[in-house]
C-alpha cells in the first residue's frame, strides 16, 4: 500500500450562503404541496369574504377644478391675490377640495338631501342622519389621477338608486360648499355696498379740497404751473443780467465821451497812442466778446446750463476775453483808447444817444427787477400748497382705486349668484354621476391578500423548513458547496420488491430493516444459505435485473479510473465505507461495489466486515459464524471465506467470542504487510459509522480511498462536516457518496446529473 493521493474526483465549489435559480426551483418543488395548501388556505379565506358579503353598486363622477376663486374684501385686489391654480404636482389646492368632498359637514347635508331612511334602508333601517352621514363616508372614494387636476369621486351602496341619488347630492352639495368657503356669496353682497358708498364720500369731499387749493393758487396743473413758473424766472433773470451788461458798458463809453468833449485834449484827426492796426484787433476783440455774451444769453433760454450749446460757447467767450486782457496787459494805453475808429470824429448827438440808452437800460432793468419778484412770490405760493395737493391726489387715486374694486366685486358677486352655484367657472363636472353597476372587484383588494398572504405563508413555511429548521444534505450541491467534500457519486431513491441476495423483503436502495441496535449500517437478511463449496453454489450475488446494479457498475468505474490516473498500481487497494450514523446504506453499498469489482476479472476481492453484528458477511452466512480477517491472512482460510466466484468475505471480529479485538487498530498495522502478501486486488472494509468512540476514523489512515456515505434528507450538514473533520485528521482520502437522493425537481428543469 502506497501513500494516498488527494481525491479529485469532483472539484468542491466555494461556499455560497445564497440563494441560486436551482436552490429556488428545488426549494418550490420539494414543498409544492405545503405551498399548495397554504394557497387553497388563502383561496379559501377570498371566498368567504367573497360569498360572506352583500354586493355593491358603484357611480362614478369626475370634476375638473381649473382654478380656485377666493374674496378677500379686506385687503385691496392685486393682480394674484384672488386667482389660485393647482401647483404641477396638484397638491396645492387639490388637496383641500378633497377634504371638502369628505368632511363630516358635507356627508351631513348629503344624508338630510337623500334621506337617512333611504340611505340606512339596506342596512337595517334606521332615521340617524349621523349615521347616515357615516354610510354616506364609508362609502365614498375620491382619487386624483397623477399629473391631473380631476377629482374623481366613486360611491358604493347596496342599492343601485341610491348610489346614484347619494353621489349627485354630494357633487351639487359640494358646488355650494365650494362657493361658501371661497368666496362667501351672498354674505359680502352688503360689506362690498357699504365700503363703496364710505369711498365714493370721501373721493368726493377730497376732490373739493383739492379744487379749493388750486383755487387759492390760481393754477391748474401744480407740474405745469411749476415748469411755467420756472421757466419764466430763468428767462427773467437771464435778461437781467444781460441788461446790467450792457448798462455797465454804455455807462464807460458814455463817460469816455464826456470828458473827450469836455476837455478837447483829443481832435478828431489826431494820431491815436497806440498803433492803428493794435487799435483794429482791440476793437474787433471787443465786439466779439460782446456777440458770445449776446449769443449765451440766447442759448441759456432755451437750453440749461449743462447743456453742450452753452458750454461750448462759455468756452469760445473764455477764449476771446483771454485775448482781449492779453491785448490790454500788452498795450495798456488801450484802456484809454475810445473803442470807435479814430477816423470818426464826436459830437453831441452821439453823446445824446449815449445818455438816452443809458436810462433805457436803467428802466429795463427796474422792469425786471419788478417781474422777478412777481415771479418768485408766485413760486413760493404754489410751493407752499404742493405737500398738501400731493397728498390729496394720492389719497383720491387710492379711493378711485378701492371704489373700482369694491363695485367690480359687489358686480361681479351679483352675477355668480344670479348664475347659481351649479354655473361657476372654475369647477366643471366633467362627467355626471354614472349609472350604478354592479362591482366585481369590490373586495379584490382583501381577497388578493388573502391569495397573496397564503401564497407567501407557503413559501415562507418551505423557506423555513428548507434553510432553518431542517438543515440536512439534501442534493449533491450541498456536499460540494457547504461540505467541500468532493463526490463520488449520487444515487437516486429506488424501491424494489425483492431485495439482494435471496431477500424476500422490500427495501429501498437496496437497504433492508434496520438493526436493533447502533452498532451497524443497515443490512439485508439473506434466506438462503451460504454454498457448501467455495465455487459459491447456485446462489447469485444479484440478478442482471437489479435497479442498484448501474450506480454499483458505475462507483466501481470511477474508483478503477481514479486509481488508473493515479498509477496506483500496487496491490491490493484499500477502499473503506462509512457514513456518519446507522442505516444510511454502508453494508448495502459495500456488498454491491464487492461484487461488482468481482465481476470484472481482473483479481480477487475480499469484503471485509468491520462491525461487531449483522454485517455484509451476513447477507451470505445468514448468521453463521465466518471466517475472521486474521485467520484468512494468517492460516489461509481464503477458500473457506470465498462465497463467489472472486469474492471472498471475512469478518474483523473473532470467530470464538464474535467481539472486535482491542488491540485491532494497532494489529491493523501488523496486518498491512500481509494485505500486501495475499491473492486480491482490492479489499472493501465494510466500516462502522464515524464518531469519537469507533476505529474509524484511526483506520481511515490506511486506506488509499474512503467513501463517505452520505443519506439525503436524513444525514445532517453539521454532522456530516464534524464526520469528515475526523476522517480529516488521519489524513485519509475521504469522497462523498449521496445515497437515497430524491428529485422533485421535473427531469426538464433539473440541472444536477
Amino acid at each position: 500500500m502506497s501513500d494516498p493521493i488527494p481525491i479529485q474526483a469532483r472539484p468542491a465549489q466555494s461556499a455560497s450562503s445564497g440563494l441560486n435559480a436551482a436552490d429556488l426551483q428545488y426549494m418550490l418543488f420539494r414543498h409544492k404541496w405545503k405551498i399548495l395548501a397554504c394557497f387553497l388556505l388563502g383561496v379559501a379565506a377570498a371566498a368567504f369574504i367573497y360569498f360572506r358579503n352583500p354586493p355593491s353598486y358603484v357611480t362614478e363622477a369626475k370634476i375638473l377644478i381649473r382654478y380656485i376663486q377666493e374674496s378677500r374684501p379686506t385687503v385691496a385686489k392685486t393682480e394674484d391675490s384672488d386667482i389660485r391654480t393647482p401647483d404641477t404636482r396638484g397638491e396645492n389646492i387639490i388637496n383641500s377640495e378633497l377634504e371638502i368632498l369628505t368632511s363630516l359637514d358635507l356627508a351631513l347635508q348629503v344624508a338630510d338631501a337623500v334621506g337617512p331612511r333611504n340611505i340606512l334602508a339596506a342596512y337595517g333601517g334606521d332615521e340617524d342622519r349621523t349615521r347616515a352621514a357615516g354610510v354616506v363616508r364609508g362609502g365614498l372614494e375620491v382619487e386624483v389621477p397623477r399629473r391631473s387636476n380631476i377629482i374623481r369621486a366613486r360611491y358604493r351602496h347596496p342599492d343601485p338608486m341610491i348610489a346614484r341619488q347619494v353621489l349627485d347630492a354630494l357633487v351639487r352639495t359640494y358646488l355650494e360648499r365650494h362657493v361658501a368657503i371661497h368666496q362667501g356669496r351672498g354674505v359680502l353682497d352688503d360689506f362690498f355696498a357699504q365700503q363703496a358708498d364710505q369711498i365714493r364720500a370721501r373721493l368726493a369731499q377730497t376732490e373739493e379740497e383739492i379744487k379749493k387749493l388750486k383755487a387759492e393758487a390760481n393754477i391748474i396743473s401744480l407740474e405745469e404751473s411749476k415748469r411755467a413758473l420756472l421757466a419764466q424766472l430763468s428767462r427773467l433773470q437771464d435778461e437781467l443780467l444781460a441788461a446790467e451788461a450792457e448798462l455797465a458798458e454804455r455807462r464807460a463809453a458814455l463817460g469816455h465821451l464826456a470828458e473827450t468833449l469836455g476837455t478837447n485834449a483829443i481832435p478828431t484827426n489826431a494820431t491815436p497812442a497806440v498803433a492803428p492796426d493794435v487799435a483794429e484787433q482791440y476793437r474787433m476783440a471787443v465786439a466779439e466778446l460782446d456777440a458770445f455774451r449776446r449769443r449765451e444769453s440766447e442759448l441759456l433760454l432755451r437750453f440749461a446750463s449743462e447743456h453742450p450749446f452753452v458750454r461750448r460757447i462759455r468756452e469760445q467767450i473764455a477764449v476771446a476775453d483771454e485775448r482781449k486782457r492779453q491785448l490790454e496787459q500788452e498795450y495798456p494805453a488801450l484802456l484809454s483808447t475810445p473803442v470807435v475808429p479814430p477816423t470818426l470824429g464826436l459830437n453831441t448827438n452821439d453823446v445824446a444817444q449815449a445818455v438816452a440808452r443809458v436810462l433805457s437800460l436803467e428802466a429795463k432793468l427796474k422792469v425786471l427787477s419788478n417781474q422777478i419778484t412777481r415771479v418768485s412770490g408766485e413760486a413760493a405760493r404754489v410751493a407752499a400748497i404742493e405737500p398738501r395737493l400731493v397728498e390729496l391726489e394720492r389719497k383720491r387715486e387710492l379711493d378711485e382705486a378701492n371704489l373700482r374694486y369694491y363695485s367690480a366685486s359687489l358686480e361681479k358677486a351679483r352675477v355668480e349668484e344670479s348664475l347659481g352655484a351649479g354655473k361657476i367657472t372654475n369647477i366643471s363636472i366633467v362627467q355626471a354621476p354614472s349609472p350604478a353597476g354592479r362591482d366585481l372587484f369590490e373586495f379584490a383588494k382583501p381577497m388578493g391578500l388573502c391569495l397573496g398572504g397564503g401564497l407567501a405563508l407557503g413559501l415562507a413555511l418551505a423557506f423555513g423548513l428548507e434553510r432553518m429548521f431542517n438543515v440536512a444534505i439534501r442534493r449533491p450541491v450541498d456536499i460540494e458547496r457547504n461540505l467541500r467534500v468532493p463526490l463520488m457519486l449520487s444515487i437516486p431513491v429506488i424501491r424494489r420488491r425483492r431485495g439482494w441476495f435471496g431477500s424476500g423483503r422490500a427495501s429501498r436502495n437496496g437497504h433492508g430493516p434496520k438493526p436493533d441496535s447502533g452498532g451497524g449500517s443497515s443490512r439485508v437478511a439473506g434466506d438462503s444459505a451460504l454454498p457448501a463449496t467455495p465455487a459459491g453454489g447456485p446462489l447469485a450475488v444479484w440478478s442482471q435485473n437489479d435497479p442498484m446494479r448501474p450506480f454499483f457498475d458505475g462507483l466501481r468505474d470511477r474508483i478503477v479510473t481514479y486509481f488508473e490516473l493515479r498509477n496506483m498500481t500496487h496491490k491490493p487497494k484499500l477502499v473503506a465505507v462509512t457514513s456518519c450514523h446507522p442505516g444510511a446504506g454502508v453494508s448495502t453499498l459495500a456488498a454491491g461495489l464487492a461484487a461488482s469489482l468481482s465481476e470484472t476479472g481482473d483479481g480477487n476481492v475480499l469484503l471485509v466486515d468491520m462491525n461487531l453484528e449483522q454485517g455484509a458477511t451476513q447477507q451470505f452466512q445468514h448468521g453463521k459464524p465466518v471466517v475472521g480477517l486474521v485467520e484468512a491472512l494468517e492460516q489461509g482460510k481464503t477458500d473457506v471465506a470465498m462465497v463467489h466466484e472472486n469474492l471472498y468475505l471475512v469478518s474483523a471480529a473473532e470467530t470464538n467470542d464474535q467481539k472486535l479485538p482491542r488491540v485491532l487498530p494497532r494489529r491493523f498495522a501488523n496486518l498491512v504487510p500481509k494485505m500486501k502478501a495475499s491473492q486480491f486486488d482490492y479489499i472493501i472494509f465494510d466500516m462502522p459509522p464515524v464518531s469519537q468512540t469507533t476505529l474509524t476514523a484511526r483506520l481511515a489512515g490506511y486506506m488509499d480511498m474512503v467513501l463517505m456515505v452520505v443519506e439525503a434528507e436524513r444525514t445532517g450538514q453539521e454532522l456530516a462536516r464534524r464526520a469528515y473533520s475526523l476522517l480529516q485528521e488521519s489524513k485519509a482520502n475521504v469522497t462523498a457518496v449521496l445515497n437515497k437522493k430524491r428529485d422533485y425537481v421535473p427531469e426538464r428543469l433539473r440541472q444536477e446529473l
